[in-house]
């Protein structure tokens, strides 16, 4: 009994005398470990954008599809839209009529219409208790061209109207005299102002292609079906595939720097009196 009450003192007397981390032992040790956090975040950050380049540059599967599948609903979006949106600004300028302002006037707020608004609309016309439920197009690629054609038509129709507007100042005395028809007028304006139109068509294209509200709204995001390039960002990126989420990334900066170079392009050459 004596024997084992040495033995705790003997104990106590050991711990006691043992070193203790000090405060700035403390602080280094939590230093490091931050850093070391730190280091393996840029260290996956690296790994990711490496994979995400090893992705675009082998072509991988799935990036493929789903940018095959995006410039199929944008490209197609764009030239329904390109359709109402060319004759509309031509017949703007050309025509007069009584709620010809009231129509500019629209066209330029819906410039700014949420695209979550417009997914929201052409849900409830699309969904089985709207009017057109009985289609059966919720949820398909048809519906995302719709609804990016709802929100691309007023930008094209604003910005065409814009030039097609200068340009009928000058051709107006013109066309006047040679008692064109207005038909004459407008098909006289659309070719001649195509630069103008194509930037009109090229600004569509950008604001379409990194369009996600409404494309989620409407289309669900599905795999192998609806899925696009920015539905497909979002989803990679709260699954954490950063690699993928990243790829998908560099080939939609791709296109928007495309498309912003070609407007550039057709502006120099419109000043210069090119094509």
């Amino acid at each position: 009994m004596c024997f084992a009450s040495k033995e705790m003192i003997y104990t106590s007397v050991l711990l006691y005398c043992a070193p203790r981390p000090c405060a700035f032992d403390q602080q280094a040790i939590f230093r490091s470990r931050r850093n070391k956090r730190d280091d393996d975040a840029m260290t996956d950050l690296w790994d990711g954008i490496l994979r995400a380049f090893w992705l675009v540059a082998s072509l991988d599967r799935d990036l493929v599809e789903i940018t095959l599948r995006s410039l199929q609903v944008t490209l197609s979006a764009l030239v329904l839209a390109c359709l109402i949106a060319l004759p509309l600004a031509a017949v703007l300028v050309v025509r007069r009529f009584r709620l010809r302002r009231a129509t500019i006037a629209v066209l330029n707020a819906l410039m700014g219409l949420p695209p979550v608004v417009v997914g929201l609309i052409v849900y409830v016309l699309l969904s089985r208790s709207g009017p057109f439920g009985v289609l059966g197009l919720l949820f398909t690629p048809t519906a995302m061209i719709i609804a990016q054609v709802v929100i691309i038509v007023p930008l094209i129709a604003s910005i065409a109207h814009q030039s097609l507007r200068e340009l009928w100042s000058d051709y107006h005395d013109l066309l006047i005299s040679l008692n064109a028809t207005p038909f004459q007028r407008i098909t006289t304006l659309l070719w001649d102002g195509r630069r103008a139109l194509l930037t009109a068509a090229l600004a569509g294209f950008g604001r379409a292609i990194g369009e996600v509200g409404a494309i989620m709204v409407v289309g669900g995001n599905i795999d192998h079906a609806t899925r696009v390039l920015t539905t497909a960002i979002a989803l990679e990126t709260g699954r954490g595939d950063f690699s993928l989420a990243l790829g998908l990334g560099f080939v939609l900066i791709a296109l928007a720097v495309a498309v912003n170079l070609c407007i550039h392009w057709l502006g120099q050459t419109e000043r210069g009196g090119r094509w």
